[in-house]
């Protein structure tokens, strides 16, 4: 089969397609033809091989084909493994060898397509939308909260600009370009921002939460903006390669909790946010932005559009 893989740590062009053996499913595994590989955050810090974020990237023996959730259908089981999906549509979080023609998936983790949704955007909805659901459920919004969602136009941020609407919040969208502003607009976002701009932290006003993703200059600048009896940070990530840093003096001025929220450091939440995420989907309550799809041999293109932050929505790979 065909699969993406690095044999050392670097830029996105370190990424190379290349013919490896068929995978055999053991004792627990699904044996998945992948239609859908996600790119996220993760994958690249597991391949780059500097800047602040280096720290969090986790032992690696190389070379490794990266990808950490998958769509497709299931081939075959593996032995003494419940064969009730084999033929049926899954997409699930694997520990990686996503991008492939051919990965194995925890059976355990599988997680049946329903029917209405097409692999691409139930991809979407498993990865981004659970992280999307927790980060919302984190937050504990309600009608009287205004809410900074950074990264609106991504991914994730055009699934917690819904969401935090159909909670009633008043919802202020930042992005960093005016494509990305507009998918905010048409998910309901009351006002938005481009923080490209020097002076974007002027133009938002006051809010109560702030969903932080971006962290470095603009995750100091959002926490500047909290006010009211009960304002909070959920810190979900960081995509500036920067992660936000505060002291517990910054925080204590600002009166502000701080929720970080991570599915890799939670993992027993992971059923019952698929579960509600696949759910939104079906239901056409939420509606993921697919953006750049890609075939494995761009898998560094894409990366380096993730990095650059210029592709708009969700960047999939398609083998």
């Amino acid at each position: 089969m065909k699969a993406v893989r690095h044999h050392r740590f670097g830029p996105p062009e370190v990424l190379v397609l290349e013919e490896v053996p068929d995978p055999a499913p053991g004792p627990g595994q699904l044996l998945v033809r992948v239609a859908a590989a996600g790119i996220n955050y993760a994958d690249v810090l597991m391949r780059g091989d500097a800047g602040p974020s280096a720290r969090f990237r986790p032992v690696i023996e190389l070379p490794v084909t990266p990808g950490l959730e998958v769509a497709g259908t299931v081939l075959s089981a593996g032995p003494d493994t419940d064969t009730a999906l084999v033929g049926r549509k899954v997409t699930a979080f694997v520990p990686n060898g996503g991008y492939a023609e051919l990965a194995l998936v925890p059976a355990a983790g599988a997680v049946p397509v329903p029917e209405g949704l097409d692999d691409n955007r139930a991809l979407a909805l498993l990865s981004q939308g659970a992280t999307a659901v927790g980060v919302i459920d984190a937050a504990a919004l309600t009608a009287e909260d205004t809410v900074l969602v950074e990264a609106a136009g991504g991914g994730i941020g055009s699934l917690l600009v819904q969401l935090a609407v159909a909670a009633g919040a008043t919802v202020v969208a930042a992005a960093s370009s005016e494509a990305k502003l507009d998918v905010a607009r048409r998910f309901g976002a009351h006002r938005v921002v481009n923080y490209s701009e020097a002076d974007w932290a002027g133009q938002v006003g006051p809010v109560t939460v702030v969903l932080e993703t971006v962290g470095g200059k603009t995750a100091t600048e959002a926490l500047q903006l909290l006010s009211g009896p009960r304002p909070r940070i959920v810190l979900y990530g960081f995509a500036s390669g920067t992660p936000a840093e505060y002291t517990a003096a910054d925080l204590f001025a600002a009166g502000a909790t701080l929720i970080p929220f991570s599915l890799g450091r939670n993992p027993e939440l992971l059923p019952d946010l698929n579960r509600r995420a696949l759910d939104l989907g079906t239901a056409g309550r939420l509606s993921p932005v697919i953006g750049d799809v890609r075939p494995l041999a761009e898998a560094a293109a894409a990366h380096r559009s993730f990095e650059d932050r210029t592709a708009v929505g969700k960047i999939i790979l398609t083998p």
